[in-house]
C-alpha cells in the first residue's frame, strides 16, 4: 500500500478543524482489527478541549505537538467495559491480571495502527507519542480512567503543516527470519547498522551529545538505564493501581 510506504511523521498542523465525523468514522472502519476473542478490549479518548491538552502536554514531556494538534487521541487498554458486562451478567470475570493487561494492550495497538494507517489515507498527519507509558498515572488522573483502563498510545491528528523526510529504517534482513530466530553475528549488526550510523543527521547527535557512536547517544543520553529503570517502578505502579497486577 503506497501510503504505507510513504508515511512520515507528522508535527506540524495547520490551524483547520478536523470534523467530529471524520475521526468518527475513521475509529469505526480502525475497529475491524484483529482483536482477541473478538473482545475489543480498547477505549479511545479523544481530546479537543485546550484545557485538557494543557493539561497532557507536561505528561508528553511538553512535546509542542499535544497543545498544536487540533485532535489528541489517547488509546487505552480497556478490561473495564467486559469486565462490567461478565458482572452484570453472573459471570465470573478473572480479567485483573497482567496476562489480560498485555491481550487488551495488543489490541489497543492493532487498533491504533488501524487508525493511523485509515487517517494517513484520508490526508491527515499523525504523530505517535511513546510518551504514554512514561506517566501513565498522569494521563490516568487526567482522563478520569477506572480501574481496567489504561493507556498504551497517544496520536497527535490533524491537516498537515510540513512535509519532512522519511525517517532511515533498517534493511528488511535486519528483522526478517526464516522457520526459527537467527542470532546476529558482530559483522551482521556491522551491516545492518551501518547506512544509519553513517548518516549526517545522526553523525551530528555524536558530535553534539560528546559520544564515541551512534549507540552510546543512546544509551547515554535518549533512553538510560536509570531513566528506563525508574520508568519501569512506575509502570508497574501504574498497572497495581489500574488493577492490572495485585
Amino acid at each position: 500500500m503506497e501510503s504505507i510506504i510513504n508515511r512520515r511523521t507528522i508535527r506540524k498542523y495547520k490551524k483547520d478543524e478536523v470534523q467530529k465525523e471524520l475521526i468518527d468514522s475513521l475509529l469505526f472502519q480502525a475497529s475491524r482489527a484483529a482483536t482477541m476473542g473478538n473482545m475489543q478490549l480498547y477505549s479511545v479518548v479523544v481530546t479537543r478541549s485546550e484545557e485538557i491538552k494543557e493539561k497532557l502536554s507536561p505528561l508528553h514531556f511538553n512535546q509542542p505537538m499535544v497543545k498544536e494538534a487540533p485532535v489528541v487521541l489517547t488509546f487505552c487498554a480497556d478490561f473495564n467495559r467486559f469486565t462490567k458486562w461478565c458482572e452484570l451478567r453472573n459471570a465470573d470475570a478473572g480479567y485483573d491480571n497482567f496476562l489480560s493487561f498485555i491481550n487488551a494492550a495488543s489490541d489497543t495497538l492493532l487498533y491504533t495502527q488501524n487508525f493511523c494507517t485509515l487517517a494517513e489515507e484520508k490526508g491527515l498527519g499523525t504523530c505517535y507519542l511513546g510518551t504514554t507509558v512514561y506517566n501513565p498515572m498522569g494521563i490516568v488522573e487526567v482522563l478520569n480512567l477506572p480501574k481496567l483502563v489504561f493507556p498504551i498510545a497517544t496520536i497527535t491528528v490533524g491537516w498537515p503543516d510540513e512535509n519532512p523526510e522519511q525517517q532511515d529504517r533498517l534493511p528488511h534482513l535486519a528483522y526478517i527470519h526464516e522457520d526459527t530466530y537467527q542470532d546476529y553475528s558482530g559483522d551482521q549488526i556491522d551491516i545492518i547498522y551501518f547506512c544509519k550510523e553513517m548518516l549526517e543527521e545522526n553523525q551530528k547527535f555524536v558530535e553534539i551529545n560528546k559520544k564515541e557512536n551512534l549507540a552510546q547517544v543512546f544509551t547515554d543520553c535518549r533512553y538510560t538505564r536509570e531513566a528506563n529503570e525508574s520508568m519501569s517502578i512506575g509502570l508497574l505502579d501504574a498497572l497495581k493501581k489500574q488493577g492490572f497486577l495485585k
